[in-house]
């Protein structure tokens, strides 16, 4: 699979071109090298907050003797 010439220069590439010849040829972090694949991947991806997700459940339960 061959990158674009404008993607193949973005740094998120570079970063994860880098992090695959460490681990092909020294043994390297393996889960580096996924972490910045897929950072290059997702990119473009904008994150949203999402307000209508349910509340967390943080110091909401109660123990039987204090009730």
């Amino acid at each position: 699979m061959n990158l674009p010439k404008a993607e193949h220069s973005a740094p998120e590439w570079q970063a994860a071109m880098e992090a695959l010849i460490l681990v092909a040829e020294s043994g390297g972090p393996t889960m580096l090298a996924r972490i910045d694949v897929m950072r290059a991947l997702n990119r473009h991806v904008e994150r949203v907050f999402n307000a209508d997700r349910k509340s967390h459940h943080w110091g909401r339960r109660k123990l039987k003797r204090d009730q």
